[in-house]
């Protein structure tokens, strides 16, 4: 690991330009993709470390593992499916309708 940021920048560049390559082959799973994909995680963070250590700037931005990314989405998951629950037909109070029972209806009305 490089501690001089323009190094690492440079690195992070080429990782971009690498997976471009790669991910011209339109598989995600292909061994090339995936190398692609570790290097530039690798370089991005690189990068990330370089610049706070030199100038104690972080990245406008977050990165989050892919591992991570997951456990947060099935945590979303869960929240949502949560969510429709909350609903229950037991909540309809009988009494919201009651006003509808006692109304009039005119039998001449031609709507």
């Amino acid at each position: 690991m490089t501690n001089d940021p323009r190094s690492a920048l440079n690195r992070l560049i080429a990782a971009f330009e690498a997976h471009l390559d790669a991910a011209a082959t339109g598989d995600e799973t292909s061994p090339a993709v995936v190398a692609a994909e570790d290097a530039l995680q690798d370089a991005f963070f690189t990068y990330d470390d370089a610049l706070f250590t030199a100038y104690g700037i972080e990245l406008p931005f977050d990165a989050f593992d892919s591992d991570e990314d997951e456990d947060d989405d099935e945590a979303e998951d869960d929240e949502d499916e949560g969510a429709e629950d909350d609903y229950d037909d037991e909540d309809v109070d009988e009494d919201d309708y009651d006003d509808y029972d006692d109304r009039e209806v005119d039998d001449d009305y031609e709507g």
